[in-house]
C-alpha cells in the first residue's frame, strides 16, 4: 500500500537534495551541469574577488535576470512568477549552506569521483520530488514553461535548446575568465550529467510512484498552476 506524502514536502526536500547534490559536483570538480554552469564560473571568477559573492547568491542573482528576460519575452506577468525567484531563493541559500558545511570534504581522486557519483544520483532524486509538486520551479523551469507557451513552441526542443545555451554561455564564461582552451566549471561530468540525467530522474520518479501518493496539504495548487487542489 502506497504512504500518503505532502507535495509541499517533495517540493522542500527536492530542493534541499538538489543543493546538496550540485554541491557534491561542485566539490568532485568533474563539471557542474549545464544549468548551474554560468552561475558557478561568476562565483568562481568573483568570490576571490569579494568574500559576500557565493555559488548560492551568483545562482539566484543570475535566474533574477532571467526573469526578467521572461517577463520581456512573453509580455505578462503573473504574481506567481515572483515564486520562482523564491525558489531560486531557497534554493541558492540552501547551496550556500551546504557549501560552506561540506567545504572540508577530502579532494584526492577517489573521493571525487565518489563526490561525482553522488551529486549525480542525489541531483536526479531531488528533481524527481520536485516534479511531483505544485510549487513554482526555479526560473529556468518557469522560462522554458512560460516561452514555449507564449510563442506554441516545443517544451522539449526549447529545452534542450536552453540547457545547450547554458553549455555554450558556461564554456564562453570559462575561456573569458580564466584564458582560452581552460574549461574550468565545465568538463567530462558536465556531458556525462546531461547524457544520464533524464534516465535517473525517470527512475526516481517511477520508484517515488510506486510507493508514495502525493497529496497536496495546502489549497493553493489552483494559483500555481490553475488546477484545482488535492484534498489532503
Amino acid at each position: 500500500m502506497k504512504k500518503k506524502f505532502y507535495s509541499e514536502f517533495a517540493y522542500f526536500f527536492g530542493e534541499a537534495f538538489l543543493a546538496i547534490g550540485t554541491t557534491l559536483m561542485a566539490k568532485a570538480d568533474f563539471g557542474v551541469s549545464m544549468v548551474t554552469a554560468p552561475a558557478y564560473l561568476f562565483y568562481l571568477k568573483l568570490s576571490p574577488l569579494n568574500s559576500l559573492i557565493t555559488f548560492g547568491r551568483a545562482e539566484y542573482t543570475l535566474q533574477a535576470v532571467l526573469l526578467l528576460l521572461t517577463l520581456i519575452c512573453v509580455r505578462r506577468f503573473r504574481v506567481s512568477y515572483l515564486f520562482s525567484f523564491v525558489t531560486a531563493f531557497y534554493f541558492g541559500s540552501m547551496l550556500d549552506g551546504f557549501m560552506a558545511l561540506l567545504g572540508g570534504l577530502p579532494q584526492t581522486l577517489p573521493f571525487r569521483l565518489v563526490y561525482y557519483v553522488l551529486g549525480v544520483l542525489v541531483c536526479a532524486f531531488g528533481v524527481s520530488l520536485i516534479f511531483h509538486t505544485y510549487i513554482a520551479p526555479e526560473v529556468y523551469e518557469l522560462f522554458v514553461k512560460e516561452v514555449s507557451s507564449r510563442y506554441h513552441l516545443n517544451i522539449n526542443r526549447l529545452k534542450m535548446a536552453y540547457d545547450c545555451s547554458s553549455c555554450a554561455v558556461g564554456v564562453i564564461l570559462s575561456f573569458c575568465f580564466f584564458g582560452f582552451g581552460h574549461f574550468v566549471g565545465i568538463g567530462v561530468g558536465t556531458a556525462l550529467c546531461a547524457l544520464v540525467n533524464g534516465a535517473l530522474i525517470g527512475m526516481f520518479s517511477r520508484l517515488l510512484d510506486k510507493r508514495l501518493d502525493f497529496k497536496d496539504a495546502w489549497p493553493f495548487r489552483g494559483f500555481f498552476t490553475g488546477e484545482s487542489s488535492e484534498k489532503a
